[in-house]
C-alpha cells in the first residue's frame, strides 16, 4: 500500500471555501481502481492542509493522475486561495496498526 500526501498552504480568507470543496467534492476518485481511502486534515498547529489518499500501488495512483476523472476533479481550482507552494509526497506503507 501506498500513502500520496499533498501538504497545500492556504490563505486565511479560503480555507472555508477549500474545506467545502472537498466536503461537496464529486468523489470521483473513491470509485476508481487501486483507491482505498481519502483523508483531509484540517492544520490544528501549522499552516499547511494534509490530503491523504491510500492505494494498493503506485501504478494504481499513476492510473488515476493521467486519467480523466482526476482532470475533471481537478479542473475548477482557484490558484488565488494557495499561501505558496504544496508539498507532495508519496511513501510505501511498511507497517501499519490501529486501535478502533
Amino acid at each position: 500500500m501506498i500513502v500520496v500526501q499533498n501538504q497545500i498552504p492556504v490563505k486565511n480568507e479560503y480555507k472555508e471555501k477549500f474545506e467545502n470543496a472537498f466536503l461537496n467534492r464529486s468523489k470521483l476518485v473513491d470509485k476508481f481502481p487501486g483507491f482505498i481511502k481519502n483523508e483531509i486534515l484540517r492544520p490544528i498547529k501549522g499552516d499547511y492542509y494534509i490530503i491523504m489518499t491510500y492505494w494498493d500501488s503506485i501504478e494504481s495512483f499513476n492510473k488515476w493522475v493521467e486519467s480523466d476523472e482526476f482532470k475533471k476533479s481537478h479542473e475548477n481550482i482557484d490558484d488565488n486561495m494557495f499561501s505558496g507552494k504544496n508539498l507532495f509526497t508519496i511513501h510505501e506503507v511498511i507497517d501499519s496498526t490501529e486501535n478502533i
